[in-house]
């Protein structure tokens, strides 16, 4: 479990994030919502380590995140950022540097290593891409990529950054159908995505940001009944019940 205790940060004298208190818990999908600078990508530079805290306390696992290395915390956290640059090199290499954390000098990949990133590629579908480069692969190919390098990283805790661009109507769904088996095999994801209704359909709490503080956390029925995405985001999103469960659409009316 990740804990956020009056978490503030930002940049410099800049405060960003302002008393942020939030838990994601084993086996849960965490979604951050809101609309662009309202601080959902400064939230997991904070997490990650990568912006030091002004004020409040991050716990892994009731463990004082300061108490991490670097290596360690990069253990505990897989992180797939907004925009990756395309190295040139080739996808099953890429793959591969998910299992950087556990290499120890002089930093030769053992059988181990290829095993896990040749196992996190056949979870993307993407064996075949093994030795293609990256610059040669559309930008779908490559996000499946780099979700495969983050899960090759085999972190308890999965942190991804708008992991839905490039991603067609359909990639989409396989998307959601991995997220939903990674948080029933008990990893912890938390995910900013701009796509309302797939983050409602796949998020057991979502928690919408703005101006930098949390202004509504809950179930996605509970955040729909609060009207807040309307008022703050400006967006109508509507449910409706199916056999195949609850399904959510953007109502515009």
């Amino acid at each position: 479990m990740v804990e956020m205790e009056n978490v503030s940060a930002g940049y410099g004298k800049c405060k960003v994030l302002h008393n942020i208190n939030l838990k994601l818990l084993k086996g849960q999908v965490t979604t951050l919502v809101g609309v662009n600078g309202s601080g959902k990508s400064t939230l997991l530079k904070t997490l990650l380590g990568f912006l030091p805290l002004s004020d409040g306390k991050i716990r892994i696992d009731g463990i004082p995140m300061e108490n991490f290395s670097r290596v360690e915390l990069a253990r505990k956290i897989a992180y797939l950022p907004q925009g990756n640059s395309v190295p040139d090199i080739t996808a099953g290499r890429m793959v591969l540097h998910g299992r950087f954390p556990y290499l120890s000098y002089p930093r030769k990949y053992r059988a181990q290593d290829i095993a896990i990133a040749e196992q996190a590629m056949s979870q993307m579908g993407i064996v075949e891409l093994a030795k293609r480069p990256m610059a040669e692969l559309s930008g779908g190919m490559r996000q499946k990529v780099y979700i495969a390098m983050a899960l090759a990283q085999q972190a308890a805790v999965i942190v991804m950054d708008e992991p839905t661009t490039y991603l067609d109507i359909g990639q989409q769904i396989k998307f959601a159908d991995l997220i939903r088996k990674l948080s029933e095999d008990g990893k912890t994801i938390l995910l900013v995505l701009h796509d309302l209704p797939l983050a409602f359909k796949i998020s057991g709490q979502i928690a919408v940001i703005w101006n930098g503080a949390v202004a509504e956390c809950g179930t996605a029925q509970k955040i729909l009944k609060s009207g807040v995405i309307e008022r703050l985001c400006g967006a109508a999103v509507k449910s409706t019940l199916t056999e195949a469960g609850a399904q959510y659409f953007y109502d515009f009316s």
